[in-house]
């Protein structure tokens, strides 16, 4: 039978379960990544498993989030990580060296290959043909340790691309289309692959933007091909032994085919606050801009920045704007030097940030108040960049760029003379010095002593599901609410290790009294629920969105759509996601209503369906949940951890 290139990668990789879209389904994982800001917990959460060694093929720790070191937590952070990759056998990436989606797509990405991170733009390496899947901490621990991934076998969706780009136009534009096409809701479930003649026109950074960004679509992950332009960046990498060809099968099916021509695409944007928000630059054009910022894991490649240092050569960025450019690998970074193009960017007026998350996750360069941003990363969430008041954009490093001249919007495909044409170099710059333990990858030295300054805690254990839920409506939140609006990015990620006190930040920009009301209520025996509308948890793959609120006696979301990655969070740390068989019953529940379930082990452990009393309003209404009966197992007893610990998965 004829197969598509996920059915052909899921096939070669299932552990059990079947690929009937909808079915759960568990894969074996051959790669792991984890970053600092999710790694410190993922780790922990391995300790707590009481292996030797990790026993996937390769498990990697990048340092790339929180770099920036005031105060002790970040350092004491990254000693533990340095430890704990080599007490376990895990490549270990040091701060300085890049953003973790851009080093693996360079140095260690494979083309058939199953890649699950604790980071919710993994599915980067779909640009090389792996299928790259973010996850929560916990999921990616129990990989490193030899154990399956679970995920809903999925609706493939062939997005089928002709035709060839513009100059002035680029892959960041064809994402901002697939999301004008398809928003960033309702899209659990499905895998995006690309195919077409259309795809022999993008190189692989190229295609690595556009599958980055499909996580702002809530996709399961999106991929290429494996074809001759994937072997080449292979080879100039120095690692064409990790080729493979892979391409769909004549005769494959797909639940659905979108058409894009790419010959006919223009200049995209998205507008604030939701990458979803989609217009184009010529209807933007003439609005003043105050920031422009360069890098992130979409758009920091040797292409990528060789592209603006190239149209800024020679000239200098408008008086009225700051612009700043952050490599997204020391690779990229040593050969804009080595090429005489990192003085150019100098030259230009141009600040050279750290290779790092920095400015994505509002960690530092937040713009002035009520600022008008253009960013070429993948997110801009109402306040991620750190000033709340901000207006950002997300555009591509070749409308960045038009914008840092003019000082404006600007149409790129409009200048004269043309935007270049960068060509991808027949030999990177490779040089591996700060992977360090990669010789005993896999092996580990257990005598290593793991160091845990005084800021990392224990992972907090879940309690075994209660007969009934008799708790209270904590929080009452809308549509699209996102990981950073439960829990802070930024600054705050330095508590990323101490549950206790990065509890206290839960929903501080939505509500600051949560962690009072809650914590109130969970001293008085009454459990905490979230209540929410469409989306609830877009965004981030951060578990701590899960388990803080746990940690604060939260038991149940009750929403109307719930994102994929969250809500596995959500499962593994004993929250059960339910959501309104009614829609409409959203309406009727109040901040602070008290709201009971008097059988909920019982719907749990039945058909997922649950009376909620309303006893502020004297209503009722139907939820449910639709889990596995390993998601059952885990849930009952209150937890990933807590089950595990029981023998009983």
């Amino acid at each position: 039978m004829a197969q598509n290139i996920v059915e052909k990668i899921l096939a070669a990789h299932r552990v059990s379960g079947d690929l009937t879209p909808g079915r759960e389904l568990a894969i074996r994982i051959d790669q792991t990544l984890t970053q600092d800001a999710t790694g410190t917990m993922a780790y922990l959460q391995f300790e707590s498993m009481g292996l030797e060694r990790v026993k996937a093929d390769l498990a990697l720790s990048y340092v790339d989030h929180n770099t920036i070191q005031v105060g002790f937590e970040n350092a004491d952070d990254h000693a533990y990580l340095k430890s704990v990759a080599q007490r376990y056998g895990v490549v270990f990436s040091r701060p300085g060296n890049g953003i973790c989606h851009q080093l693996h797509l360079e140095r260690f990405g494979k083309p058939g290959a199953t890649l699950l991170g604790s980071d919710s733009h993994t599915p980067t390496g779909g640009g090389v043909g792996m299928l790259a899947i973010g996850a929560g901490g916990i999921d990616v621990a129990v990989a490193m340790g030899g154990g399956s991934f679970y995920l809903t076998a999925p609706k493939v969706v062939l997005i089928k691309l002709s035709g060839a780009l513009r100059p002035g136009v680029s892959a960041k534009d064809v994402i901002l289309k697939v999301l004008s096409i398809y928003g960033t809701t309702g899209n659990v479930g499905r895998i995006l692959e690309y195919g077409g003649a259309g795809v022999a026109a993008l190189g692989v950074p190229a295609r690595a933007t556009i599958t980055n960004m499909g996580a702002e679509l809530g996709v399961t992950t999106s991929l290429f091909p494996s074809d001759a332009t994937t072997r080449q960046f292979l080879k100039a990498q120095g690692r064409e032994q990790d080729w493979k060809e892979l391409i769909a099968d004549e005769g494959a099916t797909y639940e659905e085919v979108v058409e894009i021509d790419l010959s006919a695409l223009e200049p995209l944007v998205a507008c604030p606050h939701s990458p979803g928000n989609i217009a184009t630059v010529a209807s933007l054009a003439g609005l003043k801009v105050n920031q422009i910022l360069f890098g992130s894991c979409t758009n920091s490649s040797y292409r990528d920045l060789v592209t603006v240092a190239l149209m800024l050569k020679g000239r200098k960025v408008h008086p009225d704007v700051e612009v700043g450019v952050a490599p997204g690998s020391r690779q990229v970074l040593t050969m804009l030097g080595q090429e005489g193009l990192l003085t150019e960017l100098i030259i230009s007026g141009l600040r050279i940030l750290e290779n790092a998350c920095g400015f994505c996750i509002g960690n530092h360069m937040s713009p002035g108040t009520n600022a008008v941003s253009l960013r070429t990363n993948n997110r801009n969430f109402e306040g991620r960049s750190g000033t709340k008041s901000a207006q950002v954009y997300l555009v591509s490093p070749e409308t960045a760029a038009a914008a840092a001249l003019t000082g404006e919007f600007t149409d790129p495909s409009g200048l004269e003379p043309p935007v270049p044409v960068v060509a991808e170099p027949e030999q990177f710059a490779i040089d591996d010095s700060m992977f360090l333990f990669k010789e005993s990858a896999g092996q580990g030295q257990p005598k290593t002593e793991i160091v845990k300054g005084p800021n990392i805690g224990d992972v907090p254990l879940g309690q075994p599901m209660a007969e009934g839920l008799d708790g209270v409506a904590t929080i009452k939140v809308g549509d699209n609410i996102t990981t950073d609006h439960i829990m802070p990015a930024g600054a705050r990620l330095k508590y990323r290790s101490n549950i206790p006190r990065y509890s206290q930040c839960v929903f501080e920009s939505v509500d600051p009294a949560f962690y009072d009301n809650a914590s109130r209520n969970r001293d008085n025996a009454l459990h905490n629920i979230i209540v929410a509308g469409l989306s609830y948890g877009q965004g981030s793959s951060r578990e701590h969105a899960a388990m803080c609120p746990m940690y604060l006696g939260v038991k149940a979301v009750i929403a109307k759509s719930i994102e994929r990655i969250h809500c596995a969070n959500l499962i593994n740390f004993g929250i059960i996601p339910f959501i309104f068989d009614d829609p409409e019953a959203y309406d009727s529940i109040e901040q602070g209503d008290q709201l009971l379930i008097d059988e909920l082990r019982l719907a749990v452990e039945g058909d997922g369906k649950a009376t909620v009393c309303n006893i502020t309003q004297g209503t009722t209404f139907i939820v449910k949940t639709d889990v596995s009966a390993r998601q059952k197992t885990i849930l009952l007893n209150g937890g990933l951890l807590a089950a595990v610990s029981a023998g009983l998965l």
